[in-house]
């Protein structure tokens, strides 16, 4: 039996990093996790252990931070082009460089009815990402929001499902929706104003949870990368993930009480997850992006 080396891949992961902005008096904060892959020539320290075409992972994490010193982080889709520009364009065995870059949001203290220059308070688990790739020939950016929870308390139904012997859900006409929306969108270019684009791309998923009358999480998932297709120019391609954080009503009627639609059981497990993809009709397909 012979057998022969696949695909492989390696790097740094999780790298925690927060930058300070100090240049004004209102400090700027930069909270980020940062995971670096690099591939390439990299068949001999698997076939030989000849580590001499391998740029140490403890490397990679020393490039992050000295970059985040020597050029600022800005926005992050910048931040991820750099870096992976350099591990490519510097090393002749790394052949694709992937950088993702999670964001964490703060905001700022209000004090007497004032932003503080340098208090913060975190505001929670909703943040941006963008997954950069480059290869020497191509560079592909995709940006994202990861946690973002919604919820419409009416205007939501499931009826008319299919049915088999082992359905007890039962149909429901008015119903609590809710879901912490993940969700990726590739960038036709690498000429974008980010932080306008990831604004308009967000509030197009908002407004589109909010004014659809949902008749399933897939309808509402649907109106969503379409709204946000519609809003931003630049982006060909859309890539949702929603769970559904199911919201039951309890029975009552054990206590001699009706429940009108007021109290719910919130179940977090198991859950069910909706995903999906969106494409402009006349976009280029760009695997080497995911």
């Amino acid at each position: 039996m012979g057998v022969v080396l696949g695909d492989n891949q390696y790097g740094k992961a999780q790298i925690r990093l927060m930058k300070v902005d100090r240049d004004a008096a209102s400090h700027v904060l930069h909270d980020l996790n940062v995971s670096v892959t690099l591939a390439g020539d990299l068949a001999a320290t698997h076939l030989d252990g000849d580590n001499a075409g391998v740029l140490p992972t403890d490397s990679q994490k020393n490039t992050v931070y000295a970059f985040a010193r020597e050029h600022g982080v800005g926005e992050i889709e910048d931040f991820a082009l750099r870096l992976a520009r350099h591990f490519v364009d510097a090393q002749p065995t790394i052949h694709r460089a992937r950088v993702h870059v999670e964001e964490s949001p703060w905001q700022r203290v209000t004090l007497a009815g004032r932003p503080a220059p340098h208090s913060f308070t975190q505001t929670g688990a909703e943040g941006r990402t963008t997954t950069v790739t480059y290869d020497g020939r191509g560079e592909w950016v995709r940006s994202g929001i990861t946690d973002l929870v919604l919820l419409s308390s009416t205007d939501s139904e499931f009826t008319g499902f299919l049915r088999d012997r082992y359905t007890t859900l039962a149909e429901a006409d008015d119903r609590i929706l809710c879901t912490s929306v993940n969700a990726q969108w590739r960038h036709g270019s690498t000429e974008v104003d980010w932080a306008k684009s990831f604004e308009t791309a967000r509030t197009a998923v908002v407004e589109a949870f909010a004014d659809t009358y949902s008749r399933s999480l897939q309808q509402t998932l649907y109106a969503m990368g379409e709204r946000l297709l519609e809003a931003c120019e630049g982006v060909a391609e859309v890539r949702l993930s929603l769970p559904n954080r199911h919201h039951f009503l309890v029975d009552l009627s054990p206590f001699g009480l009706d429940n009108p639609g007021e109290v719910f059981h919130v179940d977090d497990r198991p859950y069910g997850l909706i995903e999906g993809t969106l494409l402009r009709d006349d976009a280029t397909a760009a695997p080497e992006a995911w």
